[in-house]
């Protein structure tokens, strides 16, 4: 998923991973050069479509313009939810 707005600089990847790993989900957050974050969640349909309804909120400071959504098979991903 890439989210974009103000989300960098507004903790929205420490927000991310502690949804994330409240919810089981394994995978990671990462900012990119063009001011977007771009997450990789893994775990049950419904702890991601959980984590996909507060993605769209984000945290306070935070201002999501958008989140786009692509879903694949799952690769695997384990451990806890990290930051890159």
């Amino acid at each position: 998923m890439l989210v974009r707005g103000r989300v960098q600089g507004v903790y929205f990847r420490a927000f991310v991973q502690r949804h994330a790993n409240a919810l089981g989900l394994a995978g990671w957050a990462r900012n990119l050069p063009d001011g977007a974050v771009e997450v990789a969640a893994e775990g049950p349909q419904a702890s991601l479509d959980a984590l996909l309804r507060r993605l769209r909120r984000g945290p306070p400071g935070a201002k999501v313009d958008g989140a786009e959504e692509s879903w694949a098979l799952a690769t695997g991903l384990d451990g806890p939810f990290a930051l890159r």
